[in-house]
């Protein structure tokens, strides 16, 4: 779930496909990540470990890409802040999906929206206009609907992958409020805050995890496990370059667009495989969800 680093004057309509493509394929490569998290689980590899083990491998490869790109971070104090926003939105999430129902899970992360409209203020000075202020009442109506129960007078989230999820998307939104802000800094060191941030910040969270006895340690090195990891480090590598590739010719609001099948393979996937269940209102607090994130790409499309 990395944002792009570059950009450029979007490429003509009949060059879009090839880009289109390519954005597909990072959201198919996150839309399916929940799977191979829950297998290494399933082997004893917590998704805390399995992120940061994932993560350290891509930050490897991408020093070794641009090796003195480590230099940048002293110089830009915000990367920082990236490192840290872009660790926990990936903790977030990867555990989310991991332990919680995928379907809601997804949702609940793609309130991203919302949150960058009301990050957007403080950080760059972006004010939301009356139609932004009503997107965001969606959102949240959505999210009233999908958190709330019978039982219950507040709606609250039910269990642990439902804050884990909640806490990842707002996360996810202040990587992607960041990274507006910080474009006037070399690509290579975004790439390696957010990659760093992804190793540093979810082997915090598995130590944290491990003195509470709530994260086990991780099992002995398997021939299964690892080439799993591998194969999970190289999607990820190969969707980051996709991304790059994509936005970097598309409009920003056709990026969003796009990248909001994401939520479609991950619904789709994880019901018919048993990780997923549309509920009544899931689906009626996913739709106002969905819908106040159409929302958000659409107006920008027109202009």
């Amino acid at each position: 779930m990395l944002e792009p680093s570059t950009t450029v004057t979007p490429a003509p309509a009949q060059a879009n496909l090839l880009p289109a493509l390519a954005l597909m394929v990072n959201a198919l490569v996150w839309g399916l990540s929940w799977w191979p998290f829950r297998w290494l689980q399933q082997h004893g590899l917590h998704p805390m470990w399995a992120t940061a083990l994932i993560y350290a491998l891509c930050t490897v490869c991408a020093l070794l890409w641009r090796p003195q790109t480590w230099r940048a971070l002293p110089q830009h104090p915000w990367l920082w802040l990236l490192l840290l926003s872009a660790g926990l939105s990936n903790a977030g999430f990867n555990w989310a999906v991991t332990v919680g129902d995928v379907v809601r899970a997804v949702l609940l992360f793609y309130l991203m929206p919302a949150w960058s409209l009301l990050l957007a203020w403080p950080v760059l000075g972006e004010r939301p206009g009356a139609a932004a202020l009503g997107r965001l009442a969606l959102a949240l109506c959505g999210l009233v609907i999908v958190l709330g129960t019978p039982g219950s007078p507040w709606p609250l989230p039910h269990d642990l992958a439902d804050a884990m999820a909640l806490m990842g998307g707002f996360c996810f939104a202040l990587t992607n409020v960041l990274l507006r802000r910080l474009n006037h800094t070399p690509a290579p060191a975004r790439v390696l805050a957010m990659f760093a941030g992804g190793a540093l910040l979810p082997a915090l969270a598995a130590l944290i995890g491990l003195g509470g006895g709530v994260v086990p340690l991780p099992p002995a090195p398997a021939p299964a496990w690892v080439g799993m990891l591998l194969a999970v480090g190289a999607a990820f590598l190969l969707s980051n370059i996709t991304l790059q590739y994509g936005a970097a010719r598309l409009r920003a609001s056709t990026t969003a667009l796009v990248m909001l099948s994401e939520v479609v393979f991950a619904s789709v996937s994880s019901i018919l495989l048993g990780a997923g269940i549309l509920g009544g209102r899931t689906v009626l607090g996913g739709a106002l969800i969905m819908l106040a994130a159409l929302l958000a790409v659409w107006p920008a499309r027109a202009r």
